[in-house]
Protein backbone atom coordinates (compact mmCIF):
# COMPACT_ATOMS: atom_id res chain seq x y z
CA UNK A 1 0.00 0.00 0.00
CA UNK A 2 2.88 2.57 -0.75
CA UNK A 3 2.72 4.58 -3.61
CA UNK A 4 5.87 4.46 -5.41
CA UNK A 5 7.97 5.27 -8.85
CA UNK A 6 9.83 3.40 -10.84
CA UNK A 7 13.16 5.25 -11.71
CA UNK A 8 16.12 4.35 -13.38
CA UNK A 9 18.02 2.12 -10.97
CA UNK A 10 16.00 2.99 -7.67
CA UNK A 11 12.17 2.77 -6.62
CA UNK A 12 10.75 5.90 -5.15
CA UNK A 13 8.76 6.32 -2.49
CA UNK A 14 7.98 8.78 0.29
CA UNK A 15 10.37 8.47 3.47
CA UNK A 16 9.05 6.26 6.00
CA UNK A 17 11.33 7.86 8.55
CA UNK A 18 9.61 11.41 8.66
CA UNK A 19 7.72 12.65 11.57
CA UNK A 20 4.52 12.67 8.99
CA UNK A 21 2.93 9.54 7.82
CA UNK A 22 3.77 9.33 3.79
CA UNK A 23 1.10 10.71 1.23
CA UNK A 24 1.06 10.02 -2.58
CA UNK A 25 0.46 13.99 -2.69
CA UNK A 26 3.34 15.10 -0.87
CA UNK A 27 6.94 16.53 -1.49
CA UNK A 28 8.91 14.95 -3.79
CA UNK A 29 9.77 11.23 -2.55
CA UNK A 30 12.66 11.06 -0.81
CA UNK A 31 13.53 7.37 0.05
CA UNK A 32 15.38 5.71 -2.80
CA UNK A 33 15.34 1.33 -3.16
CA UNK A 34 17.88 -0.04 -4.75
CA UNK A 35 16.54 -2.50 -7.37
CA UNK A 36 19.21 -5.14 -7.34
CA UNK A 37 20.18 -4.97 -4.02
CA UNK A 38 16.96 -3.96 -1.87
CA UNK A 39 19.16 -1.53 -0.01
CA UNK A 40 17.55 1.87 0.92
CA UNK A 41 18.54 5.90 1.69
CA UNK A 42 16.28 8.00 2.62
CA UNK A 43 17.78 11.45 1.17
CA UNK A 44 15.67 13.62 4.21
CA UNK A 45 16.85 12.15 7.31
CA UNK A 46 19.93 10.03 5.99
CA UNK A 47 18.48 6.58 7.14
CA UNK A 48 19.73 3.87 5.40
CA UNK A 49 19.47 -0.13 5.43
CA UNK A 50 18.91 -3.47 3.77
CA UNK A 51 15.52 -4.99 2.48
CA UNK A 52 14.93 -6.45 5.66
CA UNK A 53 15.16 -3.19 7.31
CA UNK A 54 12.79 -1.44 5.13
CA UNK A 55 10.01 -4.05 5.80
CA UNK A 56 10.74 -3.53 9.88
CA UNK A 57 10.02 0.25 9.48
CA UNK A 58 6.69 -0.57 7.03
CA UNK A 59 5.72 -2.94 9.77
CA UNK A 60 6.16 -0.27 12.60
CA UNK A 61 4.34 2.43 10.38
CA UNK A 62 1.34 0.19 9.56
CA UNK A 63 1.55 -0.23 13.93
CA UNK A 64 1.09 3.83 13.62
CA UNK A 65 4.66 3.74 15.25
CA UNK A 66 7.31 5.91 13.48
CA UNK A 67 10.10 4.14 11.97
CA UNK A 68 13.75 4.74 13.93
CA UNK A 69 15.73 7.79 11.78
CA UNK A 70 19.59 6.75 11.02
CA UNK A 71 21.03 4.11 13.38
CA UNK A 72 23.50 5.41 16.08
CA UNK A 73 25.31 3.48 18.32
CA UNK A 74 24.84 0.36 16.33
CA UNK A 75 28.18 0.07 15.19
CA UNK A 76 30.12 2.13 17.51
CA UNK A 77 33.60 1.79 16.14
CA UNK A 78 32.83 2.85 12.64
CA UNK A 79 30.77 6.25 14.56
CA UNK A 80 34.22 6.76 16.38
CA UNK A 81 36.44 6.21 13.66
CA UNK A 82 33.77 8.20 11.50
CA UNK A 83 33.54 11.24 14.05
CA UNK A 84 37.45 11.21 14.76
CA UNK A 85 37.59 11.87 10.78
CA UNK A 86 35.46 14.24 10.59
CA UNK A 87 37.15 16.16 13.27
CA UNK A 88 40.80 15.57 11.49
CA UNK A 89 38.89 17.10 8.25
CA UNK A 90 37.14 19.93 10.11
CA UNK A 91 41.00 21.19 11.33
CA UNK A 92 42.72 20.62 8.21
CA UNK A 93 39.27 22.78 6.37
CA UNK A 94 39.99 25.76 8.87
CA UNK A 95 44.00 25.79 8.01
CA UNK A 96 43.18 25.87 4.77
CA UNK A 97 42.85 29.33 2.35
CA UNK A 98 40.68 30.03 -0.74
CA UNK A 99 42.39 30.31 -3.51
CA UNK A 100 42.09 33.75 -4.33
CA UNK A 101 43.11 34.55 -0.60
CA UNK A 102 46.54 33.80 -1.08
CA UNK A 103 49.71 36.31 -0.22
CA UNK A 104 49.47 37.69 -3.42
CA UNK A 105 48.50 37.03 -7.09
CA UNK A 106 51.87 35.61 -7.83
CA UNK A 107 51.76 32.81 -5.60
CA UNK A 108 48.03 31.89 -6.27
CA UNK A 109 49.33 31.40 -10.44
CA UNK A 110 52.33 29.05 -9.55
CA UNK A 111 49.99 27.12 -7.59
CA UNK A 112 47.53 26.93 -9.87
CA UNK A 113 50.45 26.21 -12.23
CA UNK A 114 51.96 23.48 -9.97
CA UNK A 115 48.54 21.74 -10.29
CA UNK A 116 48.33 22.31 -14.31
CA UNK A 117 45.09 24.37 -13.64
CA UNK A 118 45.85 28.10 -15.10
CA UNK A 119 42.56 28.47 -17.35
CA UNK A 120 40.40 27.64 -14.26
CA UNK A 121 39.42 31.00 -12.79
CA UNK A 122 38.94 32.03 -8.95
CA UNK A 123 35.41 32.24 -9.34
CA UNK A 124 35.17 28.81 -10.12
CA UNK A 125 37.28 27.54 -7.51
CA UNK A 126 35.38 29.22 -4.69
CA UNK A 127 31.94 28.01 -6.60
CA UNK A 128 33.22 24.78 -5.98
CA UNK A 129 34.72 25.33 -2.43
CA UNK A 130 37.96 24.19 -3.31
CA UNK A 131 41.09 25.56 -0.82
CA UNK A 132 44.48 25.42 -0.45
CA UNK A 133 46.71 23.81 2.37
CA UNK A 134 50.14 25.60 2.83
CA UNK A 135 51.64 23.29 4.67
CA UNK A 136 51.20 20.06 2.57
CA UNK A 137 50.81 22.29 -0.57
CA UNK A 138 47.84 20.23 -1.51
CA UNK A 139 44.39 21.24 -2.85
CA UNK A 140 41.31 20.76 -0.55
CA UNK A 141 38.15 19.54 -1.88
CA UNK A 142 35.28 19.46 0.65
CA UNK A 143 32.92 17.09 1.03
CA UNK A 144 29.55 18.63 2.70
CA UNK A 145 26.17 16.62 3.75
CA UNK A 146 23.69 16.95 1.20
CA UNK A 147 21.12 17.78 3.73
CA UNK A 148 22.53 20.29 6.28
CA UNK A 149 25.64 21.28 4.37
CA UNK A 150 28.15 20.22 7.50
CA UNK A 151 31.75 19.18 6.39
CA UNK A 152 31.56 15.32 6.15
CA UNK A 153 35.10 15.03 4.76
CA UNK A 154 37.89 15.88 2.60
CA UNK A 155 40.12 15.14 -0.24
CA UNK A 156 43.51 16.30 -0.38
CA UNK A 157 45.75 16.84 -3.91
CA UNK A 158 49.37 16.79 -4.09
CA UNK A 159 51.35 17.25 -7.40
CA UNK A 160 54.35 16.06 -8.54
CA UNK A 161 55.36 17.53 -11.88
CA UNK A 162 57.45 15.03 -14.44
CA UNK A 163 58.80 17.04 -17.43
CA UNK A 164 55.49 18.41 -18.82
CA UNK A 165 52.95 16.54 -17.09
CA UNK A 166 51.01 16.61 -13.63
CA UNK A 167 51.26 13.23 -11.54
CA UNK A 168 48.68 13.36 -8.80
CA UNK A 169 48.67 11.36 -5.14
CA UNK A 170 45.44 12.15 -3.36
CA UNK A 171 44.18 11.33 0.91
CA UNK A 172 41.08 10.99 1.88
CA UNK A 173 39.16 11.93 5.31
CA UNK A 174 37.31 9.30 6.05
CA UNK A 175 39.46 6.38 4.36
CA UNK A 176 38.64 5.45 0.93
CA UNK A 177 36.08 3.13 1.76
CA UNK A 178 34.10 5.18 3.67
CA UNK A 179 34.89 8.48 1.55
CA UNK A 180 31.63 8.99 -0.83
CA UNK A 181 31.84 12.21 -1.80
CA UNK A 182 30.11 13.22 -4.97
CA UNK A 183 31.84 16.41 -5.21
CA UNK A 184 29.58 19.04 -6.75
CA UNK A 185 26.68 17.95 -5.45
CA UNK A 186 25.53 21.32 -3.39
CA UNK A 187 25.89 22.68 -6.83
CA UNK A 188 22.85 20.55 -8.40
CA UNK A 189 19.73 22.41 -8.53
CA UNK A 190 16.45 20.43 -8.17
CA UNK A 191 15.73 21.15 -11.78
CA UNK A 192 18.40 19.98 -13.27
CA UNK A 193 17.63 17.04 -15.54
CA UNK A 194 21.51 16.58 -17.28
CA UNK A 195 24.71 15.79 -15.37
CA UNK A 196 27.81 14.92 -16.70
CA UNK A 197 29.93 12.57 -14.11
CA UNK A 198 33.94 12.98 -14.11
CA UNK A 199 37.05 10.92 -12.84
CA UNK A 200 38.97 13.64 -11.09
CA UNK A 201 37.63 16.58 -8.93
CA UNK A 202 39.75 18.82 -11.33
CA UNK A 203 37.89 17.87 -14.44
CA UNK A 204 34.50 18.82 -13.04
CA UNK A 205 36.02 22.17 -12.41
CA UNK A 206 37.05 22.73 -15.75
CA UNK A 207 34.50 21.06 -17.39
CA UNK A 208 31.51 23.33 -15.58
CA UNK A 209 33.68 26.24 -15.86
CA UNK A 210 33.99 25.76 -19.86
CA UNK A 211 30.07 24.36 -20.63
CA UNK A 212 28.10 25.39 -18.09
CA UNK A 213 26.89 22.31 -17.30
CA UNK A 214 26.20 20.31 -13.66
CA UNK A 215 29.03 18.32 -13.20
CA UNK A 216 29.80 15.48 -10.60
CA UNK A 217 33.26 14.12 -10.06
CA UNK A 218 33.16 10.51 -8.28
CA UNK A 219 35.55 9.67 -5.40
CA UNK A 220 37.28 6.83 -6.62
CA UNK A 221 37.68 7.87 -10.03
CA UNK A 222 37.27 5.18 -12.42
CA UNK A 223 38.16 2.53 -10.07
CA UNK A 224 34.23 2.45 -8.11
CA UNK A 225 30.93 3.62 -8.79
CA UNK A 226 29.35 3.10 -5.09
CA UNK A 227 25.46 1.65 -5.56
CA UNK A 228 24.92 4.14 -2.03
CA UNK A 229 25.82 7.05 -4.31
CA UNK A 230 22.95 6.00 -7.48
CA UNK A 231 20.08 7.53 -5.22
CA UNK A 232 21.48 11.05 -5.72
CA UNK A 233 21.61 10.72 -9.90
CA UNK A 234 18.28 9.75 -10.01
CA UNK A 235 16.89 13.02 -10.77
CA UNK A 236 18.82 12.88 -14.64
CA UNK A 237 17.31 12.05 -17.59
CA UNK A 238 20.94 12.72 -18.85
CA UNK A 239 24.30 11.16 -17.80
CA UNK A 240 27.11 11.87 -19.98
CA UNK A 241 30.23 9.63 -18.49
CA UNK A 242 33.75 11.54 -19.08
CA UNK A 243 36.01 9.52 -16.69
CA UNK A 244 39.40 10.07 -18.07
CA UNK A 245 41.26 9.21 -21.51
CA UNK A 246 42.67 5.77 -21.61
CA UNK A 247 41.28 2.83 -22.34
CA UNK A 248 40.43 1.52 -18.67
CA UNK A 249 38.43 4.47 -17.72
CA UNK A 250 36.41 3.66 -21.27
CA UNK A 251 36.29 0.01 -19.88
CA UNK A 252 34.96 1.37 -16.39
CA UNK A 253 32.12 3.85 -17.75
CA UNK A 254 30.37 0.92 -19.53
CA UNK A 255 30.62 -0.55 -16.71
CA UNK A 256 29.24 2.28 -14.78
CA UNK A 257 26.50 2.80 -17.59
CA UNK A 258 25.11 -0.75 -17.00
CA UNK A 259 24.29 0.26 -12.91
CA UNK A 260 23.11 3.88 -14.48
CA UNK A 261 20.61 2.60 -16.55
CA UNK A 262 22.27 2.45 -20.20
CA UNK A 263 19.24 4.01 -21.65
CA UNK A 264 19.82 7.25 -19.98
CA UNK A 265 24.06 7.47 -20.35
CA UNK A 266 25.85 8.43 -23.10
CA UNK A 267 29.71 7.98 -23.33
CA UNK A 268 32.74 10.45 -24.25
CA UNK A 269 35.32 8.00 -25.73
CA UNK A 270 38.94 8.65 -25.41
CA UNK A 271 40.70 9.79 -28.28
CA UNK A 272 43.44 12.40 -28.72
CA UNK A 273 40.78 15.05 -29.82
CA UNK A 274 38.62 14.09 -26.51
CA UNK A 275 41.32 13.86 -23.39
CA UNK A 276 40.29 14.32 -20.06
CA UNK A 277 37.81 17.38 -19.53
CA UNK A 278 40.94 20.11 -17.59
CA UNK A 279 43.79 18.60 -20.80
CA UNK A 280 41.26 19.43 -22.99
CA UNK A 281 40.95 23.30 -21.75
CA UNK A 282 44.36 23.89 -21.68
CA UNK A 283 44.78 22.92 -25.04
CA UNK A 284 41.90 25.19 -25.66
CA UNK A 285 39.44 22.70 -27.50
CA UNK A 286 35.46 22.72 -27.90
CA UNK A 287 34.70 21.20 -24.76
CA UNK A 288 30.68 21.67 -25.79
CA UNK A 289 31.38 19.81 -28.96
CA UNK A 290 33.21 17.08 -27.22
CA UNK A 291 29.99 16.46 -25.03
CA UNK A 292 28.11 16.32 -27.92
CA UNK A 293 29.57 14.08 -29.96
CA UNK A 294 29.38 11.49 -26.80
CA UNK A 295 27.99 7.64 -27.77
CA UNK A 296 25.13 6.35 -26.21
CA UNK A 297 25.75 3.50 -24.06
CA UNK A 298 22.34 1.69 -24.77
CA UNK A 299 23.50 -1.68 -26.94
CA UNK A 300 21.26 -3.11 -29.85
CA UNK A 301 21.53 -6.96 -30.72
CA UNK A 302 22.60 -6.87 -33.98
CA UNK A 303 24.77 -3.89 -35.52
CA UNK A 304 26.77 -3.25 -38.23
CA UNK A 305 30.58 -2.26 -39.09
CA UNK A 306 29.64 1.39 -39.02
CA UNK A 307 28.24 1.30 -35.23
CA UNK A 308 31.52 -0.87 -34.43
CA UNK A 309 34.02 1.50 -36.55
CA UNK A 310 34.97 4.29 -33.91
CA UNK A 311 35.69 1.30 -31.21
CA UNK A 312 37.78 -0.32 -33.69
CA UNK A 313 39.79 2.59 -34.90
CA UNK A 314 40.15 2.75 -30.53
CA UNK A 315 41.77 -0.70 -30.39
CA UNK A 316 43.98 -0.12 -33.31
CA UNK A 317 45.18 3.40 -32.30
CA UNK A 318 45.60 2.58 -28.47
CA UNK A 319 47.06 -1.15 -28.92
CA UNK A 320 49.07 -0.57 -25.85
CA UNK A 321 46.62 -0.23 -23.48
CA UNK A 322 43.70 -2.93 -25.44
CA UNK A 323 46.58 -5.22 -24.19
CA UNK A 324 45.25 -4.58 -20.31
CA UNK A 325 47.06 -3.89 -17.30
CA UNK A 326 50.50 -4.65 -16.92
CA UNK A 327 52.00 -6.24 -13.48
CA UNK A 328 54.76 -4.58 -12.40
CA UNK A 329 56.56 -7.62 -10.57
CA UNK A 330 56.31 -10.07 -13.12
CA UNK A 331 57.91 -8.28 -16.53
CA UNK A 332 58.45 -11.32 -17.98
CA UNK A 333 54.93 -12.49 -18.01
CA UNK A 334 54.48 -9.07 -19.40
CA UNK A 335 56.15 -10.05 -22.53
CA UNK A 336 54.21 -13.20 -22.94
CA UNK A 337 50.53 -11.93 -22.01
CA UNK A 338 51.11 -8.76 -22.70
CA UNK A 339 49.02 -7.37 -19.94
CA UNK A 340 45.60 -8.29 -17.75
CA UNK A 341 42.27 -7.95 -19.81
CA UNK A 342 38.69 -7.86 -18.38
CA UNK A 343 36.54 -10.68 -19.39
CA UNK A 344 38.83 -13.28 -19.68
CA UNK A 345 39.22 -16.63 -18.30
CA UNK A 346 42.70 -17.80 -16.89
CA UNK A 347 43.03 -21.34 -16.13
CA UNK A 348 46.10 -21.97 -13.78
CA UNK A 349 47.76 -25.30 -12.76
CA UNK A 350 50.94 -26.57 -11.50
CA UNK A 351 51.92 -29.97 -9.16
CA UNK A 352 51.07 -30.66 -5.51
CA UNK A 353 52.80 -27.98 -3.23
CA UNK A 354 54.61 -25.92 -5.87
CA UNK A 355 53.53 -23.22 -4.37
CA UNK A 356 50.48 -22.30 -6.66
CA UNK A 357 48.50 -20.37 -4.00
CA UNK A 358 51.19 -18.42 -2.84
CA UNK A 359 52.14 -17.56 -6.73
CA UNK A 360 48.93 -16.66 -7.71
CA UNK A 361 48.60 -14.62 -4.68
CA UNK A 362 51.50 -12.26 -5.59
CA UNK A 363 50.07 -12.20 -9.17
CA UNK A 364 46.58 -11.17 -7.98
CA UNK A 365 48.57 -8.92 -5.60
CA UNK A 366 50.24 -7.15 -8.25
CA UNK A 367 47.14 -5.83 -10.13
CA UNK A 368 45.36 -4.98 -7.20
CA UNK A 369 48.09 -2.53 -6.19
CA UNK A 370 47.09 -0.77 -9.45
CA UNK A 371 43.99 -0.62 -8.80
CA UNK A 372 42.05 -3.68 -10.36
CA UNK A 373 39.32 -4.27 -7.61
CA UNK A 374 40.01 -7.98 -7.08
CA UNK A 375 37.59 -10.44 -5.62
CA UNK A 376 39.40 -13.54 -3.63
CA UNK A 377 37.58 -16.90 -3.25
CA UNK A 378 40.13 -18.91 -1.11
CA UNK A 379 38.38 -22.56 -0.64
CA UNK A 380 41.11 -24.35 0.36
CA UNK A 381 43.09 -21.78 2.96
CA UNK A 382 41.21 -20.00 4.95
CA UNK A 383 41.39 -15.94 4.75
CA UNK A 384 43.77 -15.41 7.45
CA UNK A 385 46.15 -17.12 5.83
CA UNK A 386 45.61 -16.14 3.08
CA UNK A 387 45.97 -12.69 3.97
CA UNK A 388 48.71 -13.38 6.09
CA UNK A 389 50.96 -14.63 2.83
CA UNK A 390 49.48 -11.61 1.00
CA UNK A 391 50.38 -9.25 3.90
CA UNK A 392 54.07 -10.39 3.42
CA UNK A 393 53.80 -9.91 -0.50
CA UNK A 394 52.88 -6.56 -0.04
CA UNK A 395 55.51 -5.36 2.25
CA UNK A 396 58.47 -7.82 1.12
CA UNK A 397 59.49 -8.80 4.91
CA UNK A 398 58.91 -11.10 7.46
CA UNK A 399 56.82 -9.00 9.44
CA UNK A 400 56.61 -11.44 12.19
CA UNK A 401 60.24 -10.15 12.91
CA UNK A 402 58.73 -6.31 12.90
CA UNK A 403 55.70 -6.48 14.16
CA UNK A 404 56.16 -2.23 14.90
CA UNK A 405 56.01 -1.91 11.49
CA UNK A 406 52.21 -3.76 11.20
CA UNK A 407 50.30 -1.23 11.79
CA UNK A 408 51.57 1.40 9.13
CA UNK A 409 51.74 -1.86 6.55
CA UNK A 410 48.26 -3.08 7.64
CA UNK A 411 47.13 0.36 6.89
CA UNK A 412 47.93 0.55 3.18
CA UNK A 413 47.18 -2.92 2.55
CA UNK A 414 43.68 -1.94 3.74
CA UNK A 415 43.85 0.79 1.36
CA UNK A 416 43.75 -1.38 -1.49
CA UNK A 417 40.86 -2.66 -3.47
CA UNK A 418 40.45 -6.08 -2.48
CA UNK A 419 37.48 -8.67 -1.10
CA UNK A 420 37.52 -11.85 0.07
CA UNK A 421 34.48 -14.41 -0.10
CA UNK A 422 34.08 -16.07 3.16
CA UNK A 423 33.29 -20.03 1.79
CA UNK A 424 35.55 -22.35 2.49
CA UNK A 425 35.50 -26.11 1.35
CA UNK A 426 32.59 -27.14 -0.77
CA UNK A 427 30.27 -24.68 -2.20
CA UNK A 428 27.01 -24.83 -4.65
CA UNK A 429 28.36 -22.85 -7.51
CA UNK A 430 24.69 -20.95 -7.64
CA UNK A 431 25.73 -19.40 -4.29
CA UNK A 432 29.28 -18.75 -5.54
CA UNK A 433 28.01 -16.91 -8.76
CA UNK A 434 24.95 -15.04 -6.59
CA UNK A 435 28.42 -13.59 -4.39
CA UNK A 436 29.95 -12.69 -7.42
CA UNK A 437 26.89 -10.55 -8.92
CA UNK A 438 26.72 -9.02 -5.83
CA UNK A 439 30.39 -8.27 -5.57
CA UNK A 440 30.50 -6.82 -9.30
CA UNK A 441 27.73 -4.70 -8.64
CA UNK A 442 28.64 -3.34 -5.08
CA UNK A 443 32.32 -3.13 -5.74
CA UNK A 444 32.40 -3.09 -9.40
CA UNK A 445 35.26 -6.50 -9.57
CA UNK A 446 37.25 -6.42 -12.49
CA UNK A 447 39.59 -9.84 -10.85
CA UNK A 448 38.01 -12.65 -9.63
CA UNK A 449 39.98 -15.39 -7.86
CA UNK A 450 38.60 -19.22 -7.34
CA UNK A 451 41.36 -21.23 -5.40
CA UNK A 452 40.44 -23.64 -6.01
CA UNK A 453 37.65 -25.60 -8.50
CA UNK A 454 38.26 -28.92 -7.23
CA UNK A 455 38.03 -27.64 -3.26
CA UNK A 456 34.86 -25.65 -4.27
CA UNK A 457 32.89 -29.42 -5.85
CA UNK A 458 33.67 -31.08 -3.19
CA UNK A 459 33.86 -34.78 -3.86
CA UNK A 460 30.87 -36.49 -3.89
CA UNK A 461 29.82 -36.89 -7.06
CA UNK A 462 30.60 -40.09 -9.02
CA UNK A 463 33.32 -40.08 -11.32
CA UNK A 464 30.76 -39.37 -14.78
CA UNK A 465 28.85 -36.84 -13.03
CA UNK A 466 31.93 -35.10 -11.50
CA UNK A 467 33.40 -34.29 -15.03
CA UNK A 468 29.87 -33.03 -16.10
CA UNK A 469 29.77 -31.39 -13.12
CA UNK A 470 33.10 -29.61 -13.61
CA UNK A 471 32.43 -28.79 -17.58
CA UNK A 472 29.02 -27.01 -15.95
CA UNK A 473 31.37 -25.32 -13.63
CA UNK A 474 33.81 -23.96 -15.64
CA UNK A 475 31.57 -23.09 -18.60
CA UNK A 476 29.11 -21.11 -16.11
CA UNK A 477 32.69 -18.56 -15.06
CA UNK A 478 33.41 -18.61 -19.00
CA UNK A 479 29.77 -16.69 -19.40
CA UNK A 480 30.30 -15.04 -16.00
CA UNK A 481 33.75 -13.23 -17.15
CA UNK A 482 31.80 -12.35 -20.90
CA UNK A 483 28.78 -11.17 -19.22
CA UNK A 484 30.07 -9.12 -16.83
CA UNK A 485 33.56 -8.07 -18.37
CA UNK A 486 35.46 -9.36 -15.40
CA UNK A 487 38.78 -11.24 -15.59
CA UNK A 488 38.69 -14.87 -13.90
CA UNK A 489 41.70 -16.80 -12.51
CA UNK A 490 40.67 -20.56 -11.74
CA UNK A 491 42.70 -22.47 -9.96
CA UNK A 492 42.53 -26.09 -10.82
CA UNK A 493 44.89 -29.32 -9.79
CA UNK A 494 46.39 -31.10 -12.39
CA UNK A 495 45.71 -35.19 -13.07
CA UNK A 496 48.02 -37.40 -10.67
CA UNK A 497 50.66 -37.86 -12.93
CA UNK A 498 54.73 -39.09 -13.04
CA UNK A 499 56.42 -36.36 -10.91
CA UNK A 500 59.53 -36.75 -13.34
CA UNK A 501 57.27 -35.19 -16.31
CA UNK A 502 56.56 -31.94 -16.96
CA UNK A 503 52.56 -30.94 -16.53
CA UNK A 504 51.13 -29.86 -20.34
CA UNK A 505 47.79 -28.26 -21.30
CA UNK A 506 46.32 -32.56 -21.14
CA UNK A 507 47.27 -32.34 -17.68
CA UNK A 508 44.46 -30.22 -16.00
CA UNK A 509 42.24 -32.41 -14.78
CA UNK A 510 38.61 -32.95 -15.79
CA UNK A 511 37.52 -33.29 -19.77
CA UNK A 512 39.06 -30.79 -22.27
CA UNK A 513 36.98 -28.30 -21.64
CA UNK A 514 38.94 -26.25 -19.06
CA UNK A 515 41.91 -25.75 -21.78
CA UNK A 516 39.42 -24.60 -24.42
CA UNK A 517 37.31 -22.25 -22.87
CA UNK A 518 40.20 -21.09 -21.28
CA UNK A 519 41.79 -17.40 -23.18
CA UNK A 520 45.27 -18.23 -20.92
CA UNK A 521 46.79 -21.37 -19.34
CA UNK A 522 49.20 -20.49 -16.97
CA UNK A 523 51.25 -23.20 -15.87
CA UNK A 524 53.90 -23.61 -12.54
CA UNK A 525 56.67 -26.05 -13.73
CA UNK A 526 58.45 -27.21 -10.72
CA UNK A 527 61.35 -29.33 -11.61
CA UNK A 528 62.70 -31.67 -8.63
CA UNK A 529 65.90 -32.18 -8.45
CA UNK A 530 67.29 -34.88 -6.14
CA UNK A 531 70.32 -33.09 -4.59
CA UNK A 532 68.16 -30.15 -3.01
CA UNK A 533 65.37 -27.95 -4.37
CA UNK A 534 64.24 -27.70 -7.57
CA UNK A 535 63.58 -25.08 -10.14
CA UNK A 536 60.65 -23.29 -10.61
CA UNK A 537 59.12 -21.55 -13.56
CA UNK A 538 55.63 -20.24 -15.31
CA UNK A 539 54.47 -21.71 -18.74
CA UNK A 540 52.10 -19.76 -20.56
CA UNK A 541 50.66 -22.67 -22.38
CA UNK A 542 48.10 -20.71 -24.54
CA UNK A 543 47.47 -17.16 -24.91
CA UNK A 544 44.41 -16.64 -26.85
CA UNK A 545 45.07 -12.62 -27.18
CA UNK A 546 48.06 -12.88 -29.02
CA UNK A 547 49.20 -16.47 -29.52
CA UNK A 548 52.72 -15.80 -27.88
CA UNK A 549 53.42 -18.89 -25.19
CA UNK A 550 56.41 -19.69 -23.67
CA UNK A 551 58.69 -20.27 -20.53
CA UNK A 552 60.55 -18.03 -17.65
CA UNK A 553 62.01 -19.39 -14.63
CA UNK A 554 60.32 -17.61 -11.42
CA UNK A 555 62.63 -16.89 -7.72
CA UNK A 556 61.10 -18.26 -4.51
CA UNK A 557 62.14 -15.72 -1.47
CA UNK A 558 61.06 -17.70 1.82
CA UNK A 559 61.41 -14.48 3.53
CA UNK A 560 59.18 -12.22 1.45
CA UNK A 561 56.99 -15.78 -0.03
CA UNK A 562 57.34 -13.85 -3.11
CA UNK A 563 58.47 -15.50 -6.56
CA UNK A 564 59.23 -12.31 -8.19
CA UNK A 565 62.34 -10.38 -8.36
CA UNK A 566 60.26 -7.51 -6.43
CA UNK A 567 61.01 -8.54 -2.96
CA UNK A 568 64.87 -8.88 -3.77
CA UNK A 569 65.91 -5.76 -5.44
CA UNK A 570 63.63 -3.74 -2.31
CA UNK A 571 65.32 -5.93 0.04
CA UNK A 572 69.20 -4.92 -1.61
CA UNK A 573 67.63 -1.15 -1.37
CA UNK A 574 66.21 -1.82 1.84
CA UNK A 575 70.08 -2.07 3.14
CA UNK A 576 71.41 1.09 1.04
CA UNK A 577 68.61 3.36 2.62
CA UNK A 578 67.46 1.84 5.89
CA UNK A 579 65.80 4.86 6.33
CA UNK A 580 63.66 4.51 3.55
CA UNK A 581 60.51 2.83 3.61
CA UNK A 582 59.45 1.32 -0.06
CA UNK A 583 55.95 2.97 -1.07
CA UNK A 584 53.53 0.94 -2.98
CA UNK A 585 53.29 1.13 -6.78
CA UNK A 586 50.93 4.61 -7.97
CA UNK A 587 47.44 3.47 -9.60
CA UNK A 588 46.51 4.78 -12.63
CA UNK A 589 45.94 8.46 -13.12
CA UNK A 590 48.34 9.19 -10.50
CA UNK A 591 45.77 7.79 -7.99
CA UNK A 592 47.35 5.93 -5.01
CA UNK A 593 46.68 1.93 -5.90
CA UNK A 594 48.06 1.25 -2.71
CA UNK A 595 47.43 3.96 0.13
CA UNK A 596 46.99 7.60 0.29
CA UNK A 597 49.56 7.85 3.11
CA UNK A 598 53.30 9.32 2.32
Amino acid sequence: GIPFQDGYSCLHAPSLFGPELPTAAGPPFTLFIDKTTGSFLCTATLAEGGWQDLQAAVELRHRGVPAPGPEEGEHEEEEAEARRAREDARRIWERALPLGELLDEEETQTTKAAFGIAPLADSTLKRFGVRYLRAAKALVFPWFAPRDAALRGLKLLVAERQGDAVSYTEETFPRFDAYRNLFGLPLIGRRDTEVVLTGRELDALALHQATGVPCLALPRGATILPPALLPYLEQFRRVTLWLGDDLRSWEAAKLFARKLNPKRCSLVQPGDLQPKPLEALNRGLNLTKILRAALPAGHKAIVSFRQLREEVFGELANSEQVAGVKWARFPELNKLLKGHRRGELTVFTGPTGSGKTTFISEYALDLCTQGVCTLWGSFEINNIRLAKIMLTQFATRRLEDQLELYDEWADRFEDLPLYFMTFHGQQNIKTVLDTMQHAVYMYDITHVVVDNLQFMMGHEQLSADRLAAQDFIIGAFRKFATDNTCHITLVIHPRKEDDEKELQTASIFGSAKASQEADNVLILQDRKLTTGPGKRYLQVSKNRFDGDVGVFPLEFSKASLTFSSYGKSKAKLKKVKEEKVPSPKKGPNGGMGGSGKP
